[in-house]
């Protein structure tokens, strides 16, 4: 235990901000004006702030073996200091490691393991999002048009970023998969008069949209679907589609066959937008420092992030063309932020949601999993990228009614008019 506390005592002397550190037999090492204050329960929190396991750290606040007082913006900046460096693996590892890496890959993402772990996270309790969450509950990265803008304008400004980019025409035949609560799906039907289709594993999220789907009298134009997308019909082709927030829960073994499968859903010429969180540092790189097995145990089991590179050599090798990318991970820490900040201030009322030792645990586990994300994408550990996708058409007469060349937009101010 003496060389843990010698440990602990050197990292606390070695951070940029004063903290204090409570001991399980109740003594405290550190100043005594310090703004941050961590309470370790047991040895085993000490021992991982001595190693920097930020990830570890997070679980044993999660199971009661850590607890703190200060804000999570503090919490978050000791996080950053105590790491022994950026929390991305950037080795590639042999081919051994690689081809475990695929394998696992493989068996962690079956339709019915897929279904399960989305509704793992996303049927938590839709009156716990709602709180935290802008009204129309968009569960993805916004986007800060205006400097000023509040969370909930900046979501309605992504929902419309995506609608531009993908330049929707009323009556076209939109498919958004992975729907989420429906906003988009709703916004793209109301605002662009197309008939809009959305799909969802969860079971909460279906019920939802579908009684908002009622309540807007859009019976007629607009349906959401409990459906794995692997089971998406492809006889009748798309216009556009969208896939915002849910090729991270595909998986990187899985991503040539889904960016094929979007292809065969989607007409010669029309657009797909794939909007997605992405790895930072290299290609295939991991989020090390225990903060991957974190999320994964705690909030998105059998989530995978891959590097844009690789992304985009799947996109390529399905017969897609990226005629657009824009990275919005400042967008992503700032959204992450107002989310946090959100529930921070609510956190009795998310106790009422989420109720019992295993709600304690689930609120536990998103406090650090929002807080943590912000400062993720603040650092570039991860980015979030749109990228727009082309169906390439070979530009015969019986395919388009245009040459395949002049399918797309030439110039980007289409997407700003």
């Amino acid at each position: 235990m003496s060389s843990v506390l010698s440990a602990v005592e050197k990292k606390l002397a070695s951070l940029p901000l004063p903290v204090q550190v409570q001991l399980p037999d109740g003594s405290v090492a550190g100043p005594a004006n310090a703004r941050m204050r961590l309470i370790a329960k047991d040895k085993t929190a000490l021992l991982h702030l001595a190693m920097g396991q930020t990830g570890l750290l997070g679980e044993d606040y999660v199971e009661g073996r850590l607890d703190f007082e200060g804000t999570m913006r503090d919490l978050m900046d000791l996080a950053a200091a105590i790491l022994p460096d950026s929390p991305i693996d950037v080795g590639r590892g042999n081919w051994l490691t690689r081809m475990a890496r695929h394998i696992i890959s493989v068996r962690r993402h079956s339709t019915a393991r897929d279904a399960k772990q989305i509704q793992f996270h996303y049927d938590l309790s839709d009156d716990f999002y709602a709180l935290w969450l802008d009204p129309r509950r968009v569960y993805s990265c916004a986007y800060y048009r205006e400097p000023d803008m509040t969370i909930a304008q900046a979501q309605e400004a992504k929902l419309d970023h995506i609608c531009r980019k993908l330049a929707l025409k009323s009556g076209e035949r939109f498919l958004d998969i992975g729907a989420g609560w429906g906003g988009l799906l709703l916004w793209a039907a109301e605002n662009y008069g197309v008939d809009a289709t959305g799909i969802t594993l969860s079971k909460n999220q279906h019920a939802h949209v579908n009684r908002l789907i009622q309540e807007k009298g859009l019976s007629g134009r607009v349906r959401m679907t409990l459906l794995d997308y692997r089971d998406l019909d492809e006889s009748v082709p798309y216009d556009k589609i969208a896939s915002v927030g849910m090729f991270e829960h595909v998986g990187r073994a899985q991503l040539p066959g889904y960016f094929s499968k979007l292809r065969r859903l989607l007409r010669p010429g029309g657009l797909i937008m794939n909007h997605g969180i992405t790895a930072g540092g290299v290609y295939n790189a991991e989020v090390g420092a225990g903060m991957g097995q974190f999320i994964e145990k705690y909030i998105f089991p059998g989530g995978e992030l891959t590097h844009i590179s690789n992304e985009l050599a799947c996109i390529s090798d399905a017969g897609l063309e990226d005629v657009d990318i824009e990275n919005l991970r400042p967008h992503y820490a700032r959204a992450l932020w107002a989310w946090s900040d959100a529930l921070e201030s609510r956190l009795d009322e998310a106790r009422q949601c989420l109720t019992g030792e295993q709600g304690e645990k689930s609120l536990r586990a998103y406090r650090v999993y929002l807080a943590g994300c912000a400062m993720g994408f603040e650092h570039g550990w991860i980015a979030l990228h749109q990228v727009l996708l082309q169906h390439k058409a070979t530009g015969r007469r019986d395919e388009l009614d245009y040459p395949a060349d002049l399918s797309y937009p030439w110039r980007r101010d289409y997407i700003y008019r």
